[in-house]
């Protein structure tokens, strides 16, 4: 398996490999996401691919993409919009000192059949490694993601019944 880090300008050349991806990682449970939501993706990836300290990882496999991660650093104030108020909605005006700042891994995903060789482990290491304090969300429906973290040791901050589930790493 081959790890490379992508800048921004890397991603949207690449962007047709992250969609393949996406549309292979999230077309079956838990997320059952369309042709539709992979179209949205490619369009968040392309703006999100300038915000400022934007950084991205892409796992090759037989030369064929298998996974990627994206980040970003989370702006001060917290921002509103996307999931950011939910995460809000959850952690209060705890989001400005635990998460501001912090590396935000925006997306993770691995093709069906990449998994289970410790491959989301080593694109969140890359894409984390000098990072600091970072901080992802996901789905509660999302019982294999969220057993995956806790497996990697990221430590979780909503409660059982949350609505999204927030996890943090720290150095």
């Amino acid at each position: 398996m081959n790890l490379e880090r992508l800048t921004g300008q890397e991603v949207v050349a690449r962007a047709s490999e992250l969609v393949k991806i996406y549309r292979a990682a999230f077309g079956g449970p838990p997320w059952h996401e369309d042709d539709r939501a992979a179209d949205a993706f490619a369009e968040r990836l392309a703006a999100d691919a300038r915000r400022p300290g934007f950084a991205a990882v892409l796992a090759a496999d037989n030369g064929g993409p298998a996974g990627f991660g994206t980040a970003w650093r989370t702006p001060r104030p917290f921002p509103t919009g996307r999931a950011y108020d939910l995460v809000r909605a959850e952690l209060g005006d705890a989001v400005e000192t635990r998460l501001g700042g912090a590396l935000e891994v925006d997306e993770l995903a691995v093709s069906p059949h990449a998994r289970g060789q410790g491959l989301a482990g080593r694109i969140l290491d890359l894409l984390c490694g000098r990072a600091g304090s970072c901080w992802l969300l996901t789905a509660p429906r999302a019982t294999d993601a969220i057993r995956l973290y806790e497996r990697l040791g990221w430590r979780r901050l909503t409660g059982a019944r949350a609505d999204v589930v927030v996890f943090v790493r720290s150095p």
